[in-house]
């Protein structure tokens, strides 16, 4: 028990889940035991609380300002419709994030995390993958923990999703139209990232990453693949079974996460709210403030 709370486990090293709460209605005493929580865990999963959007934005301005607030990830268009073709754009955007990721790390300013709720969940009940990069950090042998604390790589959008052939259509003028195809400097980023909270060492890589400072682009790209494939494996691992109304917060600092595949010809619909980084720690290299 924690602030009144009940903590259960998952079967990882890091994640819970909680109960014994109602989000829309907490105090700041059981917000504050909730924020103590997910600097422990990292992962946290609150079933059955079926918030409005109104309520789950509430809840995530709590942590923070927020980067945006809650949109959907779903494969139901505007007139109702599912859509399952591969070359639609909004299907090209769930594909792609079926590769492991930190949200936010091809823009200036890395996500502090996100809450996410379930409204309609298919069959197979499309689980989120989650990875512990700080449990990945700590089981390299110390070689390669140096190694990797001298590296950067940069992060970017349009390097992840044009890999993966999932580029969404370009406009007349070359750009694209949806979030993080931004035409600022891509971001540089350190690939052992020290967490602002508690001061430990973290993996910062993901599908996102890319062309590691001063190494061949080719051998960045199969060094970078062979140490995505293994940080993400065994206890360092979590799948979310979604039901209808779950809430999920993750710390996007310490996480890894990913999308699961699953029948596109069946209705998915996630809210998904992003909070924003503190631009003093969470902004990348070559975007930071010089006073």
């Amino acid at each position: 028990m924690a602030g009144g709370l009940t903590i259960e486990r998952v079967d990882a090293c890091f994640g819970a889940h909680i109960h014994g709460i109602d989000i829309a209605t907490i105090d700041d005493a059981v917000y504050a035991a909730i924020r103590e929580l997910l600097t422990e865990f990292g992962l946290l999963v609150f079933p059955s609380q079926h918030l409005t959007l109104e309520e789950q934005n509430a809840f995530a301005t709590r942590f923070g300002p927020l980067e945006f607030p809650a949109a959907a990830i779903t494969n139901i268009a505007p007139d109702g419709s599912v859509l399952s073709d591969q070359a639609n754009d909004t299907v090209k955007s769930i594909r792609g994030n079926e590769g492991w990721h930190h949200d936010s790390t091809y823009m200036p300013v890395q996500a502090f995390g996100a809450v996410v709720s379930a409204e309609i969940v298919p069959p197979d009940r499309a689980p989120t993958g989650f990875a512990d990069m700080r449990a990945a950090f700590d089981a390299l042998d110390t070689a390669a923990q140096d190694q990797l604390r001298t590296l950067s790589a940069k992060h970017s959008l349009y390097y992840s999703q044009g890999r993966s052939g999932y580029l969404p259509t370009q406009r007349d003028d070359g750009t694209y139209a949806m979030y993080g195809y931004h035409d600022k400097e891509t971001p540089v980023r350190p690939m052992v990232k020290i967490h602002p909270d508690t001061g430990r060492e973290n993996l910062l890589v993901g599908r996102h990453a890319h062309e590691i400072t001063g190494m061949d682009p080719v051998e960045s790209e199969a060094f970078l693949d062979e140490l995505n494939d293994w940080a993400c494996t065994g206890d360092r691992v979590h799948y979310h079974q979604w039901d209808v109304g779950d809430v999920v917060v993750w710390d996007n600092r310490r996480l890894m996460h990913r999308a699961t595949e699953f029948d596109l010809t069946n209705p998915r619909r996630i809210w998904h709210t992003r909070i924003a980084g503190d631009p003093s720690t969470e902004a990348a290299d070559n975007h930071r403030l010089v006073s």
